[in-house]
């Protein structure tokens, strides 16, 4: 059902935190009436040029009230010329896109209206079904030149005809706040002051609710003397390309009602890309431009990343979204010392890539994209491609829990939690995926060997053991241990929460925070406080197919089981 309090021309999925147009009353406004406001206010308003989505958005941060859909700057970011090579109905395209990206009232330069009186009255309808608030038409042929190309020798519409365009326009619209703004080209053609009042006030009889006067000169000598002729019979739109040298009092004093600025932010972008497509061209690096242009994190705050993520949590069912992986990969590995010199455990190579990869890769091939990293010991090391990266800057003397404290924040959904050091066959990751219960391990039943003993205290005791006929029977966690004797196999270093698992470890979790003995407090530790508590936490036996990188006897088997 849609917000009754949202005026019906403005996009649903609009940032929230772009406020609407309101009335003095508080309540909100079109946009169309927030134009008109701006055009009758009787101060001095501006309106500032945008060509695309993006540009609006910018212009909306600055702070103006309003924004020229300037029809020089869309066509040159198109790529073609401003002679109505883009057609009307992709300029219209262009103008919707900057209406969702912003909700400030769009004044479109809508050229001669794209041809005679049928083209106008179907644009303001096109116009109007986008949230546009208003439309400028000039009086010229179809197709229309720039108006600084050659002015002086461009051919004027008959009066009688123009007219007949904006009385159309006007009958066409459905909102009564539109505005249709004439643009008076007589001086630009050189036809004078006296021509350019004659048409003004026709086009003023016919219907037009502002007149845009133009001019080239670099003086507003010429200007000025309409305004002061004109003497406010309505009012008057200027845009100082040419002469914008003159002070800003003068057109206030002047009567003006409205100052387009109305190419900048379009030349503005031009210096910068060719400045910067030459530099990467001659350097052949970014090294010395990386830090004049925008950060990728800004496009994508422009872009609205964080408000799609916000809706994202709100509207997206859990049940759709693939779970989130937290990997701990604090330490630098006891027995690794030779070969972690200069970085983490996690990044040791192997088989030609960083052991923390192998890992990431088999969380991506089950569509697992959010996952979180706690590094430690050489974080800076840890290549954070495509991961969320927090540190744990006390791993020193700090256990597993501390790490996981860390990463609290990320755990708001389905989650495995995973040691950084393990490689395992995809299809481990997928049959755990598959377990419902709230807590769920994995556990390696192969045979424990005598060498294992005193290497891990990673060993458990299961409701059962596994004798590889458990297939559909629920088997649970009794107890994690440094025992190898007695023991149901080993955890291999991963724990899957879902559902209203995830609140029960994030209370579990603040519990042991007040432990004073937390900070040796390990995953283990964890496993069997669930269990403590009443939790069930089931087992999925596998048997083999992992490998965990301890030390180097690990790390040089490792390739073998990365190419078996």
């Amino acid at each position: 059902m849609p917000d009754p309090l949202l005026p019906t021309d403005l996009p649903a999925d609009l940032p929230a935190d772009l406020p609407r147009p309101r009335s003095d009353a508080g309540s909100p406004v079109s946009r169309a009436a927030a134009l008109r406001r701006m055009v009758f206010s009787g101060e001095l308003e501006f309106l500032m040029e945008a060509h695309n989505g993006l540009s609006a958005r910018i212009v909306r941060e600055a702070g103006f009230g309003g924004i020229w859909a300037s029809g020089l700057a869309m066509s040159a970011q198109l790529g073609v010329r401003d002679n109505n090579e883009a057609s009307w109905t992709q300029i219209v395209d262009v103008v919707e896109f900057m209406a969702d990206a912003s909700d400030l009232p769009i004044l479109l330069d809508g050229d001669t209206g794209f041809g005679n009186f049928n083209n106008v009255r179907r644009l303001v309808r096109k116009l109007e079904q986008r949230g546009v608030a208003g439309v400028c038409i000039e009086d010229k042929q179809f197709p229309k030149t720039n108006s600084f190309i050659d002015g002086d020798r461009q051919p004027l519409a008959e009066v009688e005809e123009f007219c007949g365009r904006i009385k159309a326009g006007k009958d066409s619209q459905l909102d009564e706040d539109f505005v249709l703004v004439a643009r008076v080209e007589a001086m630009i053609a050189g036809w004078g002051v006296d021509e350019a009042l004659h048409r003004a006030a026709a086009y003023h009889e016919a219907g037009a609710d502002a007149i845009l006067i133009h001019s080239a000169k670099s003086r507003p000598d010429e200007i000025l003397e309409f305004a002061a002729q004109w003497q406010n019979r309505a009012p008057l739109v200027i845009v100082p390309t040419k002469y914008y040298s003159t002070p800003t009092t003068v057109f206030r004093e002047a009567g003006i009602s409205v100052v387009i600025w109305a190419n900048h932010l379009l030349r503005a972008a031009t210096s910068a890309m060719q400045s910067v497509a030459r530099e990467i061209h001659d350097s052949r690096t970014l090294v010395d431009v990386e830090d004049r242009v925008a950060p990728v994190g800004e496009i994508f705050r422009l872009q609205g990343a964080d408000e799609y993520a916000a809706a994202e949590r709100r509207y997206l069912s859990v049940a759709h979204q693939a779970p989130a992986a937290v990997v701990l990969a604090a330490t630098r590995g006891r027995g690794l010392e030779a070969v972690t010199e200069d970085r983490p455990k996690v990044m040791l190579p192997i088989a030609g890539k960083p052991l923390l990869r192998w890992l990431v890769d088999t969380f991506k091939s089950q569509g697992m994209n959010d996952i979180t990293v706690v590094g430690g010991y050489r974080a800076d090391a840890i290549d954070t491609s495509g991961l969320k990266l927090e540190v744990n800057e006390r791993h020193e003397e700090t256990g597993e829990l501390e790490s996981l404290r860390r990463a609290l924040p990320a755990i708001t959904r389905d989650t495995v939690v995973s040691y950084g050091d393990l490689m395992l066959r995809g299809y481990i990751l997928r049959d755990l995926l598959d377990v419902k219960a709230d807590f769920a391990v994995v556990v390696d039943s192969s045979a424990v060997t005598d060498e294992d003993a005193g290497r891990t205290n990673d060993f458990v005791q299961c409701s059962e053991p596994d004798d590889r006929s458990l297939f559909g029977r629920q088997v649970l966690l009794r107890r994690v241990t440094n025992e190898a004797a007695g023991s149901d196999g080993r955890w291999i270093g991963m724990l899957a929460v879902r559902g209203e698992g995830v609140a029960r470890l994030t209370a579990m979790m603040e519990r042991l925070v007040q432990r004073p003995d937390f900070d040796r407090l390990d995953m283990p530790d964890l496993l069997n406080a669930l269990v403590d508590a009443g939790e069930t936490v089931e087992v999925l036996y596998v048997h083999g197919h992992w490998r965990g990188i301890n030390d180097l006897y690990d790390f040089d088997r490792a390739g073998e089981f990365a190419r078996p």
